[in-house]
């Protein structure tokens, strides 16, 4: 039976409506991906858009951030309010309510453990083995929505060659396909079958947590029966956290159709600010296209209105939906009132309980209203103009989401503008600049998504979960960088020939380290670079992986009284003939505990909190190997300190002194 690869199927609602405020909210690119990642349907029409003939003969997507970065944010949000749109066609009943529950949950933990073994076995795309373990049992998400029985049942017993079928289809290669068709072959029969395929059949085993699972996780890889365990408590955590944040039950009946109520309310809500800015007349200068719209927001809210347009120092009344409109301008500096405090804040504000000052009672006035909410209007980081609206703070929920999902949707038509609708500039000046405009917004992106991680590290340290977060800041920074290069028209291939400067990365992540890990007054990380050059044969990516890894085991072996975490190099330094550069990173700890020194750089079950030691350590060991550098371990009652010695870069490509 052939199946169609732009498929429509349901998701749960709630993950849905949770990817449409992302995009609605102009959240960071990781959290978007991390959200749609963790649905089957949204991740099956991402990957037949992205790999459609749409885009040419391009490099296959292997990744849902591929995926986005190639569409573009707002293709990719069209497409997230597309599907939302569909769920509403699709009818399920309460069995199927509870099969599509549980299929979410299965599936997550498949794809959970697939990156998660990926990373421990050193499979290089451990965001491919997520993607096709989101994806390996999609017959069944085909057969929740077939109503004929025949054809359910056949869409279960075939569920293997129909997560072939549509993978091929896409593009992802015949290892994807294998890894898909092979899923259920026995673990005595993987042995020295390709690498993916293994992984997911593993993973498929592992997700249902039953001694078979861990049985072959021996077979297939080699894993003691106490590292699986761990593995699969992980990801266990990690599924009920993620179906928490969402407001999934897991452990009791569940009915989607409250969820999908909202969903649908949410669909029309912004479907009515869309219609309503529609018609508006959006071309001219910016104050006139926020004139304009004060008609298109009162529409939507059903409140009377009032638009202010920031000019120079002021915000200047433009005009409103009242009658007369009085000349009225105020200094767009804090004063008090709901209007400045929200031009200035960048965020809604409201009277509510709080005493107007004279400006608010100004505008009360010509409101004719009890109550007074302002809402500014945020375009590529400026504030072009704020609306206030008469309320009576009876239905000031409703009237904040209207009003604003309205002001995000307006800020998106003056950020895309085309050239011709400005006017000012000329045609080809306009055009650079958009274009560079659009490259800042996609560095901006990742810069932001780091921001915001080591914010949440920082009260997370004991969390299990950390180690996976600091890949992302090191995923997140060399898509920066590598995005600056292109925004420089700099070849890529280029930026390692020479080597990297090992010093200069050591300052670039010492900045991060120290908001993230050493916050604490009684923590503290000291940094001794030499004068000397310190360039290495590397590439940077694994560089920031290994220092990341030791130094936050060094940060978690300080006792609570605080201590010291130092990072020294040295260059050069001869050894075996060779000329290498130094790198130390050493703790005033409690020192390694002597049951994980005999297999100190072997995946073994963490001790976190007790001293070095966990799946971060046998990580390190292999990054080491890979850059061909030498790796070693002192520790006592005093500290600990790891060497380690990285071919040093020359013309001569490290020849033999």
């Amino acid at each position: 039976m052939h199946i169609a690869p732009d498929l429509q199927l349901p998701s749960l609602p709630e993950v849905t409506l949770r990817a449409l405020d992302a995009c609605h909210q102009d959240e960071s690119y990781r959290k978007i991906s991390e959200i749609v990642s963790a649905d089957t349907a949204l991740v099956a029409r991402i990957l037949a858009l992205a790999n459609s003939a749409l885009y040419g003969p391009s490099t296959p997507i292997r990744s849902v951030d591929q995926a986005l970065l190639r569409l573009g944010t707002r293709r990719f949000h069209t497409l997230v309010l597309t599907a939302a749109l569909r769920q509403l066609l699709f009818e399920l009943g309460g069995d199927e309510w509870q099969q599509l529950r549980d299929f979410w949950r299965h599936s997550l933990t498949t794809a959970l453990t697939a990156r998660a073994l990926a990373t421990l076995t050193r499979y290089p795309e451990p965001d491919e083995a997520f993607m096709l373990g989101m994806l390996h049992n999609i017959g069944e998400l085909i057969a929740i929505k077939t109503p004929a029985t025949d054809t359910k049942q056949h869409y279960l017993d075939h569920q293997s060659d129909i997560a072939a079928e549509l993978v091929a289809s896409w593009g992802l290669g015949p290892m994807a396909a294998d890894a898909m068709r092979y899923q259920q072959a026995l673990p005595s029969e993987l042995r020295d079958a390709g690498h993916l395929v293994k992984l997911i059949s593993l993973a498929t085993r592992l997700a249902l947590s039953d001694a078979a699972g861990i049985a072959a996780a021996g077979t297939v890889f080699g894993l003691n029966e106490e590292l699986t365990r761990e593995i699969n408590r992980r990801i266990g955590h990690e599924v009920s956290g993620m179906a928490a944040s969402l407001g999934i039950p897991l452990d009791e009946d569940y009915c989607g159709e409250s969820a999908s109520r909202q969903l649908k309310q949410t669909i029309l809500r912004q479907a009515m600010a869309n219609q309503a800015i529609n018609l508006a007349d959006l071309t001219g200068e910016t104050e006139d296209i926020l004139a304009e719209t004060v008609n298109s927001l009162t529409l939507v809210t059903g409140l009377p209105a009032l638009c202010f347009g920031h000019s120079g120092d002021n915000l200047v009344l433009l005009s409103g939906t009242i009658g007369d409109i009085p000349e009225l301008a105020v200094i767009a500096k804090p004063g008090g009132s709901v209007l400045t405090e929200a031009f200035i804040s960048g965020l809604p504000v409201s009277l509510g309980e709080r005493s107007p000052t004279v400006l608010d009672r100004q505008l009360l006035s010509l409101l004719h209203t009890p109550s007074l909410l302002a809402v500014p209007v945020n375009s590529g980081g400026n504030c072009p103009g704020v609306f206030a609206l008469g309320t009576d703070n009876d239905h000031l929920p409703t009237t904040l989401e209207l009003a604003d999902i309205f002001t995000r949707q307006l800020s998106s038509v003056l950020a895309n503008r085309t050239p011709t609708e400005t006017g000012n500039e000329g045609l080809d000046q306009e055009i650079a600049r958009d274009r560079l405009r659009k490259q800042v917004h996609e560095v901006s992106n990742p810069l932001t998504i780091i921001r915001q991680y080591i914010y949440q590290l920082r009260g997370r340290l004991e969390d299990a979960g950390v180690q996976q977060e600091l890949d992302v800041i090191r995923d997140e920074l060399d898509r920066a960088g590598n995005l600056l290069l292109q925004m420089s028209h700099t070849d890529l291939r280029q930026s390692d020939d020479d080597g990297v400067e090992l010093n200069a990365e050591l300052e670039s992540l010492a900045r991060i380290l120290e908001d993230s890990l050493f916050s604490a007054d009684n923590r503290s990380l000291k940094l001794s670079l030499c004068s000397e050059p310190t360039r290495v044969t590397s590439d940077a990516t694994r560089i920031r992986q290994v220092v990341i890894n030791l130094v936050r085991n060094a940060a978690e072996s300080l006792p609570e009284a605080g201590g010291m975490v130092a990072i020294k190099t040295s260059s050069p330094v001869w050894q075996n003939h060779r000329t290498w550069v130094e790198l130390e990173i050493s703790d005033s700890g409690r020192g390694i505990p002597d049951e994980v020194r005999d297999t100190l750089f072997s995946p073994v079950k963490t001790t976190k909190g007790e001293g070095h030691s966990g799946l971060g350590l046998s990580i390190v060991k292999q990054l080491v190997d890979d850059m061909e550098g030498i790796i070693a371990c002192r520790t006592g009652q005093e500290g600990t300190t790891f060497r380690i010695l990285l071919p040093a870069a020359s013309h001569k490509k490290n020849e033999t002194d």
